[in-house]
């Protein structure tokens, strides 16, 4: 698995596994120890619950960029197996887990975990794995998106707020361009040096994202 961090700080390896038919990025993150954050599991939890089975890893935290249904939709079976805090932030914790998330004939709705421990806002920080990271709210594609933002490690995880070369769409249910746009302006504020890591596709970073995305080209000063 991939490391990063400067020295001196305990080093974070990061497994990409995509699931499910829209292709969302499960990420798996380790902090230097056996304890794992789980971000987004969206479908196939059996493969993710093989994958812990086999590093002998146990889970520290379910993290959830958003609540749509291709991003929760394993957490359920995933938190039975392996009990952790589930986070996810309050506006769409609202209707994550009802019958008007569904996506099908490939996603029914998806059923909740038993609980929902963390409820997210702006700013929190938080420590997992041996890590630390700040929730960055950046609603717009959904009115409950967040990114994940681990300072010492330069990384982002940006859900579906920011793609390489894209943004989430906005013509779901309490999706809004405007908002999205201001969100934009929000990330556009990070460091160049951050490598963003996207709900789906390929990685990128915040310099080159900032000067090629068409949609983070307009904050340039």
């Amino acid at each position: 698995m991939p490391t990063t961090g400067r020295t001196g700080l305990v080093h974070m390896q990061i497994e990409t596994i995509v699931v499910g038919e829209f292709q969302v990025n499960c990420f798996i993150i380790l902090g230097g120890g056996n304890e794992a954050i789980i971000i987004d599991p969206g479908k196939d939890p059996d493969v993710i619950a093989s994958f812990i089975k086999q590093n002998g890893l146990s889970v520290a935290a379910y993290l959830l960029t958003h609540g749509h249904v291709d991003h929760v939709s394993g957490i359920a079976d995933l938190h039975d197996e392996f009990p952790a805090p589930v986070a996810l932030h309050g506006d769409d914790l609202k209707w994550a887990f009802t019958e008007t998330n569904g996506a099908l004939p490939f996603y029914p709705a998806p059923r909740a975990p038993s609980e929902v421990s963390r409820v997210l806002a702006d700013g929190q920080e938080l420590a997992d794995a041996g890590l630390t990271y700040r929730v960055v709210s950046t609603p717009g594609h959904t009115p409950g998106s967040v990114c994940f933002l681990f300072v010492d490690h330069d990384i982002l995880i940006t859900g579906d707020t920011l793609f390489a070369g894209s943004v989430g769409r906005t013509d779901l249910p309490g999706g809004n361009s405007r908002v999205l746009s201001e969100s934009l302006k929000k990330l556009a504020g990070l460091p160049d040096r951050l490598e963003v890591l996207p709900g789906h596709g390929p990685s990128s970073d915040m310099a080159t994202e900032k000067r090629t995305n068409y949609f983070m080209q307009s904050f340039q000063v």
